[in-house]
């Protein structure tokens, strides 16, 4: 009794009293935060009749997609996620055999198909009139389709490959763009963002300075509860490296590779194979995501002081994943400890209640009583 009473009177003091620790790394996220938003600039230039304008040929993108009359290196698909690359394309991520920050490189002029007419007329010439970009800048358009619970994993857009600032307009549904979060796979899992953007539909999105440099930006997967397209908009640098051949340059080539060497099959197999073909079920999003991050929030609310749990929760599922891990709970105890239901090996079904304390807990023992209706 006299340990619980303690390890109550810990609690409650640890809940009213955050540790110098906590207080000095709170202060230490608030101004990264305050860096972050002094890269941002956000604008609504978009109205509802101009957005439907605009998805209306995304739409159209999508379906000269689909009957192939693109060229190869304009459409990257991946599960609830398509990018189709304009004027500039890029090679990226698990594409190439040596992979990591730098190693990225331009596709060989004409590889991609050229920036969309309607592009220049509908989006970047607003943007020209707004002083948001110059006229002249962009030269890079992409755009991202993605379905619900898509994602992009935390990146920063290559600083060799593209000038900044870096324009987005977002089309079809409100989502967010968060900074400084952390992707775990299998399954995927996103730690808390520095910074939490919403991002409207219809609205600029303009990057520049520590938010486009000096820190990682995503979109998260709860994030995306319906369908959303963003058109990035940049210009690639003068002295950016670029694909000369069809397969990698010199430059990045693997070492033992001569030039040789480079003939029939092996100029194709330096580069990674591209991505599935298949399109995302658009179905999937309507069924439950288990995330691990949900169960992390249930672990989080118990054992996390109160003034660092959080108010909001991390997923849309979270009610689902709260109710599953409660309801292996009955009632409570007196005490208002509660009372877990077993299966007893050598008398039937039973009750028995845990009382651990933090001196006995270091091989994971703990006292054990039994429910009055079993003998001792």
């Amino acid at each position: 009794m006299a340990t619980t009473q303690f390890l109550r009177t810990y609690q409650a003091a640890s809940d009213s009293e955050p540790s110098d620790y906590e207080e000095a790394a709170e202060k230490e996220e608030e101004e990264e935060a305050r860096k972050v938003k002094s890269g941002i600039r956000q604008l609504r230039l978009f109205g509802p009749e101009e957005c439907a304008k605009i998805e209306a040929r995304i739409e159209d993108v999508v379906s000269r997609a689909e009957k192939g009359l693109y060229k190869e290196h304009t459409v990257d698909r991946a599960p609830l996620r398509n990018k189709y690359f304009f004027g500039e394309g890029y090679t990226y991520g698990a594409q190439l055999q040596r992979r990591g920050p730098g190693q990225e490189r331009l596709y060989p002029r004409g590889e991609v198909d050229a920036i969309p007419e309607w592009v220049h007329d509908l989006v970047i010439r607003r943007l020209v009139e707004h002083r948001v970009i110059p006229e002249g800048f962009v030269n890079s358009a992409v755009i991202n389709d993605y379905q619900p619970g898509g994602c992009i994993v935390s990146h920063v857009d290559p600083i060799h490959i593209f000038e900044r600032p870096i324009v987005s307009v977002s089309f079809f549904s409100d989502s967010a763009l968060c900074f400084g979060c952390k992707f775990q796979f299998k399954p995927i899992r996103v730690s808390e963002p520095v910074l939490f953007l919403p991002v409207r539909r219809g609205s600029v999105t303009v990057l520049s300075g520590y938010a486009a440099d000096e820190i990682t930006h995503c979109i998260r997967p709860q994030d995306i509860k319906e369908r959303r397209a963003v058109i990035i908009l940049r210009k690639t640098r003068l002295d950016a490296p670029r694909l000369e051949t069809k397969s990698l340059s010199s430059s990045v080539l693997t070492a033992g590779y001569t030039s040789d060497r480079l003939s029939g099959s092996n100029r194709d197999q330096i580069l990674k194979p591209k991505r599935s073909h298949r399109k995302a079920d658009p179905d999937a999003a309507h069924r439950p995501r288990i995330l691990e991050m949900d169960k992390e929030e249930n672990r989080r609310s118990v054992l996390l002081p109160k003034h660092r749990r959080r108010s909001n929760f991390s997923s849309e599922n979270y009610w689902r994943r709260s109710y599953e891990y409660t309801e292996d709970y009955d009632e409570e105890e007196e005490d208002g400890s509660p009372a877990r239901k077993l299966t007893s090996p050598w008398k039937g079904s039973g009750w028995l209640r845990y009382e651990w304390s933090k001196t006995e807990a270091r091989v994971a023992l703990g006292r054990v009583w039994c429910h009055p209706r079993f003998p001792e």
